[in-house]
């Protein structure tokens, strides 16, 4: 028998009201993620990932609204629950890095006493025993004269040592899924894969399921086992990073490839996606998202989006897919 998923997002749909209208900026986003398992959520700037995540951890803009689905955290379902069964495991039992650490730090507060206070509230660790543990936790995130650093302010501290905290935060309760967004945002490429090492280190110490959102998708290839592809609010294509990066079956998803460079590409000749995202308050919008930029586009396209197929865990959300 199959276990059952660490996080099950099924039909998740978020609207936002604005000056200009209603934005649909999610519509019907289904996926599951396995314990110890790594899932990237890819996609354009604009593409609903980050809703996403802010939807599933209950930190909606007070503009935003779920409007339907379901975000099944073992017998909870997130999206349902009281504002207090929420709060009672955001942090115990699921928990978020967030993609600017000195925002997300209190710029007030030493470093060590946030970590505290995060092992008082979720970890049940005695008061008298959690600065210590604060500073166990920021040892074992790679931070060195780690007692000295409990003591000093997010401001006092590089980007890249703030993305260890925020790290040291998000797991001092051991929980069972965290979501990475953009972990590695403004950081060089070196103190990147330092911290992708890291997260992916700890989760496999405690076998923690692991949600990172990216525009790089060679860090998805690098880093995920399986990938799910968004497009301006709709999952478009979902599967095994393997099989994703050698069989694209949604024209997006292939555009999306062609677009990102390697190492022997030649720089004078890039490939890019045509078009832009769509303006999510048009009423008009086909049911297909990508429609109006796609090249395989056809009559179905403007009708209806397809059932997924029965594809054995390649699921691609297209009428005319490439083969």
């Amino acid at each position: 028998m199959t276990a059952a998923p660490a996080l099950l997002v099924e039909d998740l749909s978020v609207a936002f009201r604005t000056r200009g209208g209603v934005v649909q900026a999610l519509e019907h986003v289904s996926f599951a993620v396995q314990k110890g398992e790594t899932l990237a959520i890819v996609g354009e700037s604009g593409s609903g990932k980050s809703v996403t995540a802010y939807a599933v951890m209950g930190i909606l803009d007070p503009a935003g609204r779920v409007t339907a689905g379901r975000a099944m955290l073992g017998g909870l379902d997130l999206l349902a629950a009281s504002a207090d069964q929420v709060a009672a495991v955001r942090g115990r039992e699921i928990a978020m890095i967030f993609q600017n650490p000195r925002t997300a730090l209190n710029p007030i507060r030493t470093v060590g006493k946030q970590i505290a206070d995060v092992l008082l509230r979720h970890a049940n660790v005695p008061r008298r025993e959690a600065p210590g543990r604060a500073v166990d936790l920021l040892r074992a995130v790679g931070i060195t004269d780690p007692a000295r650093r409990a003591d000093a302010y997010p401001f006092e501290m590089s980007g890249g040592m703030c993305q260890r905290v925020m790290i040291a935060i998000a797991l001092a309760a051991r929980p069972s899924v965290l979501i990475a967004d953009e972990p590695t945002t403004g950081l060089d490429v070196t103190t990147q894969a330092v911290i992708m090492d890291l997260i992916g280190d700890l989760a496999r110490d405690i076998g923690m399921a692991t949600i990172f959102i990216t525009h790089d998708l060679a860090l998805a290839a690098q880093r995920a086992d399986r990938i799910v592809v968004m497009h301006a609010g709709h999952v478009v294509e979902t599967a095994p990073t393997a099989e994703l990066f050698a069989r694209p079956r949604h024209p997006y998803t292939a555009e999306l490839i062609a677009a990102t460079p390697d190492a022997a590409a030649n720089l004078s000749e890039l490939a890019s996606i045509p078009g832009a995202l769509p303006d999510l308050r048009r009423s008009d919008l086909p049911p297909c998202r990508y429609a109006e930029r796609c090249p395989r586009r056809q009559t179905d396209c403007d009708v209806a989006l397809p059932a997924a197929p029965a594809i054995p865990e390649h699921v691609v959300a297209c009428w005319n897919p490439l083969s």
